[in-house]
């Protein structure tokens, strides 16, 4: 699970400090994971996610992919493609999807 302190910036009012420690970060996590899993070796870029999570706010959404990656169940190699918007997105995998080899 993600650590409350990690979702939340030194400067942002006390609000969001409580909020950090009563969300489900690790139960949103696994919704994200999946989601990416589900993409296979293709990978995906956050517009599908977003696609997919249509009940979730995008911050909701996006914030889980730094940890993700932090814990090596997703990977990113810097391949990018075309979002909605027409600007690059970083194309990510699951660990287990990534299509080519990984040394560590």
């Amino acid at each position: 699970m993600t650590e409350a302190h990690k979702l939340v910036r030194t400067n942002d009012p006390i609000t969001s400090h409580i909020a950090s420690q009563s969300i489900e970060a690790s139960r949103m996590e696994k919704i994200v994971l999946d989601v990416i899993n589900s993409f296979g070796e293709v990978g995906c870029i956050s517009d599908d996610v977003l696609d997919k999570l249509p009940q979730y706010r995008y911050s909701s959404v996006t914030a889980r992919y730094k940890g993700l990656q932090e814990k090596l169940l997703i990977y990113k190699d810097g391949t990018q493609a075309k979002g909605i918007s027409g600007r690059p997105q970083q194309v990510m995998w699951g660990w287990n999807h990534y299509p080519r080899s990984i040394s560590l």
